[in-house]
C-alpha cells in the first residue's frame, strides 16, 4: 500500500510512533498528555487529516484503558457531559468552515485557561467542589469536550479541568476518562469518515503501524499511576494540563 500521500519522511514516522506513545499513556492515567502531539501533528501531516489519522489510534487505546479500569468509572459525570458532547460534534461541523483551524486552537486555548485559573483558585482557597454542582458546569464542559475532540482531538485538557474540579479518587478519575472518551471516540468515527473523509484503508493501515507503540504507553502510564500517590497523581496531572493549555495558546 501506498503510503508516501502522508509519509513523505522518516520524520512523519517518529511523530506517529511518538504520538501512540503518548496516547497509550494518555489513556491509562496520564490524562493531557496526548494533548501535546497534536500540534506535532498537524504540523506534519496537516490538520484535518492529522485528526482522521490520530482517531483510530485513540479508539484502540480508549479500548485498552476502559479494559484495565473498566469498574472504576464515576457514571453520573459521564451521563451529565455525554448529550452536549454530542451537541459539540454538530457545533463544531457548523463552525468548520468559518473560523480558521489556527483561530479554533486560541479560542480553545483561552477557554480552558480561564477554566484552570478558576480551578486552581478554588483549590488554593479549600473550597472543593467549588462549581461542580451548578446546573451550567457539565453541560458547558460536555459542551467544550465535543466541541474540541471534534475539531482537534483536544479534550484531554477538558476532561482533565472537569475531573480534577470532581477530585475523586485517582483510579476514579482514570476509569471515568477512559469511559468517557470511549464513548466520544465512537461516535466521531461517523463524522470523520462521511463528513470530513479524513480516514481511509490507507490511514487506518498507518494506524496499524503505531498499535505497539500504543501498547507500551499504556504500559507506562498504568505502571506511572501506580506509582504515584494520590496528592502526587493529582499535581502531575494538573502540570501536565497546564502545559497542555500552554501549547494550545502558542
Amino acid at each position: 500500500m501506498d503510503f508516501s500521500a502522508y509519509i513523505q519522511s522518516d520524520l512523519a514516522w517518529i511523530v506517529l510512533f511518538v504520538m501512540a506513545i503518548f496516547v497509550g499513556m494518555s489513556k491509562t492515567g496520564v490524562q493531557g498528555l496526548a494533548i501535546l502531539t497534536v500540534p506535532m501533528l498537524a504540523m506534519t501531516f496537516g490538520a484535518k487529516p492529522s485528526t482522521g489519522l490520530m482517531l483510530p489510534v485513540l479508539c484502540f487505546a480508549d479500548v485498552i484503558g476502559v479494559s484495565y479500569y473498566r469498574r472504576q468509572a464515576e457514571w453520573k459525570y459521564i451521563i451529565r457531559l455525554l448529550p452536549m458532547a454530542i451537541a459539540g460534534f454538530f457545533l463544531a461541523l457548523w463552525v468548520d468552515n468559518m473560523i480558521p483551524a489556527t483561530e479554533f486552537k486560541h479560542l480553545m486555548g483561552a477557554c480552558l485557561a480561564l477554566v484552570l485559573v478558576v480551578m486552581l483558585w478554588s483549590q488554593w482557597k479549600g473550597k472543593e467542589n467549588l462549581l461542580i454542582d451548578r446546573w451550567w458546569f457539565s453541560p458547558l464542559f460536555g459542551l467544550l469536550g465535543g466541541f474540541t475532540t471534534m475539531i482537534g482531538n483536544a479534550a484531554g485538557p477538558v476532561m482533565a479541568i472537569y475531573l480534577l474540579s470532581t477530585r475523586m479518587p485517582k483510579l476514579a478519575f482514570v476509569g471515568t476518562n477512559a469511559w468517557f472518551f470511549l464513548c466520544v471516540n465512537f461516535l466521531k468515527l461517523p463524522f470523520q469518515v462521511f463528513a470530513w473523509h479524513n480516514i481511509n484503508l490507507t490511514t487506518l493501515a498507518i494506524d496499524a503501524c503505531a498499535i505497539p507503540f500504543v501498547l507500551i504507553g499504556a504500559f507506562l502510564g498504568i505502571r506511572l499511576v501506580k506509582f504515584l500517590p494520590e496528592k502526587g497523581f493529582r499535581i502531575f496531572t494538573t502540570a501536565v494540563t497546564i502545559i497542555s493549555v500552554i501549547v494550545m495558546l502558542l
